[in-house]
């Protein structure tokens, strides 16, 4: 036998409203574990950009590899009910290695001329992007996942439009390839706070990830548009 309000002495309409606001709550409640976690991941990104800023290219793409197989192994536990330290360590993990795997990319635009207000700006404009596409993912009634798989199938196509240009001269190669990597993580950006309205505490550490691999991404491609090819 099914169980009602009633049976516990409330109104059908009282136990719905009580229950959308436990839900209300549950839902801001992993908002905010997860951008925290972006939040600290970021930072983390931007202390190893700092300290990287002078290395060789050499371990700049070690660092690229190494958050690369972070990224695969920080999925491979699965699903669990909480998200967990070794998956919040590998996240933090995943920052800094990226952050130093994009420091000397960084140290060669700031370095220039005005490149200390380029860096600044490719940082706002990824900041305004995120918030503007990540409150229409979140607030959005609409079922997202068609976006997410055709997103995916864009990131792959761009992989391999950048493969491709290393070996044949493509007219305007930079600029379709800053564009191009705009719009597919406008819509990773879109799927993903989509997804995180519907997450629950054992998403938490995939997510953060997701998004802030959306942010990082997309300020590189809006720093290379801003200042061209320097790094």
């Amino acid at each position: 036998m099914a169980e009602t309000p009633e049976q516990y002495g409330y109104e059908r309409e009282t136990w719905e409203r009580g229950t959308a606001a436990a839900a209300q709550d549950d839902a801001r409640a992993i908002f905010g574990k997860v951008m925290f976690l972006v939040a600290v991941t970021a930072g983390f990104a931007a202390a190893g950009a700092y300290v990287a800023r002078d290395i060789s290219g050499g371990w700049a793409l070690a660092a690229f590899i190494g958050a690369i197989a972070l990224t695969f192994a920080i999925g491979l536990g699965g699903r669990k009910e909480e998200a967990t330290p070794l998956q919040m360590g590998l996240l933090f993990l995943i920052g800094l290695l990226l952050g130093v795997g994009i420091g000397p990319t960084i140290d060669a635009y700031a370095s220039v001329e005005g490149g200390g207000t380029l860096v600044a700006q490719a940082a706002g404009l990824t900041a305004l992007f995120m918030a503007v596409l990540g409150t229409i993912g979140y607030v959005t009634k609409r079922d997202l996942s068609a976006i997410g798989r055709i997103s995916f199938i864009g990131l792959i196509a761009l992989l391999v439009f950048g493969i491709v240009a290393i070996f044949v001269n493509i007219p305007n190669e930079d600029l379709i390839w800053c564009i191009g990597g705009l719009v597919v993580f406008a819509g990773l950006t879109l799927f993903d706070f989509w997804r995180l309205r519907r997450a629950g505490n054992g998403d938490v550490a995939l997510i953060a990830l997701s998004i802030f691999l959306d942010a990082f991404n997309v300020f590189l491609f809006i720093l290379r548009l801003l200042g061209g090819n320097r790094g």
